[in-house]
């Protein structure tokens, strides 16, 4: 309806002051009502009068009564300002964080262990913003960022997409890991080679990160024993304790295995790799995205 209102020329304004003049029946009434001069008023009405051939308001002496258009008019009126009361309050309410709707996606890692936290957290300070969580490997993630599916994307590695503005936003460590608890005494490029992998799929912020490490050994994928590939974390994990071979997983997913004793973490030096926010350069972000951003940030800064 209000989208009606500027197809014919119709503005707000003269249809409050249309509103408040039936309403009180008396032009000088309204204009104080509305804090408006009494030429305001009037002109509002005779515009609308004009510009669609009708009169509004019988006018005998000084009073004014509404004509039969008037009286099919006034509760049209009533609607569309009704109408854009609820516009302007959802977008005060979106932009108090009052109202809205979170869409995010994030790498496996990130989803299951280092995200819920901060998710619970933002949850208990927003509580009437909802949070969609969408779960992607990298490159995934990226392309869902890029086609609009998600407004915030959080990914394991940086990502070559130039519609896409990337930034640190938190990070962990890969460990390498075996079921066997006898551990070499010192990591070597032929022990390397030698090893059964078992690895996550291209595309996976976690391989990627791994492939990186073993470059500093000389190590190339095609150097590799690879034994299984496998589309998440856990059935990593849980076919290493198979004794299907050895891998490498952050130190978020294996921390609980490792205190148990199923798995045994090689001796290493992995640097810390790096957890990346993505969005799109043109998009627009919401106050919510905001929020999430700068709760993340409050929290890598105590860590």
């Amino acid at each position: 309806m209000i989208g009606c209102v500027r197809q014919y020329g119709m503005t707000l304004e003269q249809l409050r002051i249309f509103v408040a003049v039936a309403e009180r029946e008396h032009v000088t009434a309204a204009s104080r009502a509305l804090h408006v001069t009494q030429s305001a008023v009037s002109a509002a009405i005779a515009a609308l009068e004009e510009r669609h051939g009708v009169k509004l308001f019988h006018r005998v002496g000084r009073g004014i009564a509404l004509t039969e258009a008037g009286r099919l008019f006034l509760p049209e009126a009533r609607a569309v300002l009704a109408r854009a009361t609820m516009a302007q309050t959802v977008l005060e309410e979106v932009g108090g964080l009052k109202r809205g709707k979170l869409r995010l996606v994030a790498s496996q890692t990130i989803a299951a262990y280092w995200l819920p936290p901060i998710l619970v957290t933002f949850r208990r300070l927003y509580p009437d913003i909802e949070v969609e969580l969408a779960i992607s490997n990298t490159l995934d993630a990226a392309a869902r960022v890029r086609d609009g599916d998600a407004e915030l994307g959080v990914v394991e590695g940086l990502v070559d997409d130039p519609a896409l503005a990337q930034w640190p936003i938190g990070e962990d460590h890969l460990t390498i890991i075996q079921a066997d608890a006898e551990l070499p005494h010192k990591i070597s490029r032929d022990w390397l080679c030698a090893a059964q992998w078992v690895m996550r799929e291209e595309g996976s912020g976690t391989r990627a990160a791994l492939e990186d490490y073993l470059a500093q050994f000389g190590v190339a994928p095609q150097d590799m024993t690879i034994s299984l590939v496998l589309p998440s974390n856990e059935a990593v994990r849980t076919a290493i304790e198979a004794g299907a071979g050895i891998g490498a997983l952050s130190s978020l997913v294996v921390a609980p295995a490792l205190l148990a004793g199923t798995l045994h973490a090689v001796p290493q030096d992995v640097k810390p790799r790096s957890f990346y926010g993505l969005r799109h350069k043109e998009r627009y972000r919401s106050r919510a995205a905001d929020a999430l951003l700068d709760l993340i940030k409050q929290q890598h800064a105590m860590e």
